[in-house]
């Protein structure tokens, strides 16, 4: 690790992110301010509801808000709602830079409610052309449009998505990486890295968080069981496959 430099989380999931997230937003900051991490960010699945408490609370305790959100992209359109393609997004992880960022982001994830939902809030291209200043943007999970077409073999369709992204938002867009020790995903962190290689864009590593301590997971997994509604000794269930999910020290 660089000297001088701490490890920011960048991809948090609160209680906001309903029946997903499992980090109370006290808890978050007090695992931040332990680690000794001058800043987190918060980037709740569609939604803002965190940010007022969030960045109160974090100015209380003198570390540096990031108020974000974990976007869904139409594949098509924020109107088109009709076939199984809409009902599955892509996500995309943006963090405010700033005042203007901020507002910006407020606009999108109110259109995606009122103009958008179709199973989630979802934005598209269009907003993101008109609302993206201030804002940085990162190019999400493995549910990302970009790790998708590369787990589907697709990597210079891949490739020319990143360099659109790269064109509208230049320096602030990033190629998001992780490692959750997921075996599906074991080839995907090195294709990552290629493209960022290929394209000139940089790289940043998160952590998907959906808990704060690696014991909570457990509950995480009922909270996700409540979501689908299935029962936590179903096999076939919705799950989380790795124990990964937590906020983790910067080490």
């Amino acid at each position: 690790m660089p000297h001088g430099k701490k490890f920011i989380h960048l991809h948090n999931h609160t209680e906001y992110s309903l029946l997903d997230g499992a980090c109370r937003i006290a808890d978050l900051l007090a695992k931040a301010k332990e680690y000794g991490q001058p800043a987190v960010a918060v980037t709740d699945h569609g939604n803002m509801y965190a940010a007022v408490e969030f960045y109160l609370a974090a100015k209380a305790l003198e570390i540096k808000p990031i108020i974000g959100c974990e976007l869904y992209v139409a594949p098509r359109t924020r109107f088109d709602k009709e076939t199984k393609e809409d009902r599955s997004p892509f996500h995309l992880t943006a963090l405010c830079k700033n005042e203007v960022g901020y507002k910006n982001l407020i606009k999108m994830v109110s259109i995606a409610s009122i103009e958008g939902f179709y199973s989630r809030p979802r934005i598209d291209k269009d907003l993101l052309k008109q609302y993206h200043e201030g804002l940085v943007l990162m190019s999400g999970c493995a549910g990302g449009e970009i790790a998708k077409k590369i787990m589907a073999g697709k990597y210079d369709e891949a490739k020319k998505t990143a360099l659109c992204y790269k064109e509208l938002a230049g320096e602030d867009f990033y190629i998001e990486i992780m490692e959750l020790g997921l075996p599906d995903l074991k080839a995907l962190a090195p294709e990552l890295v290629r493209l960022a290689k290929e394209t000139g864009i940089k790289l940043v590593a998160t952590n998907d968080v959906h808990c704060v301590n690696k014991e909570d997971v457990y509950y995480q997994d009922i909270l996700l069981c409540i979501q689908t509604n299935a029962f936590h000794a179903d096999t076939n269930r919705f799950r989380m496959e790795t124990k990964e999910f937590y906020y983790k020290s910067p080490d």
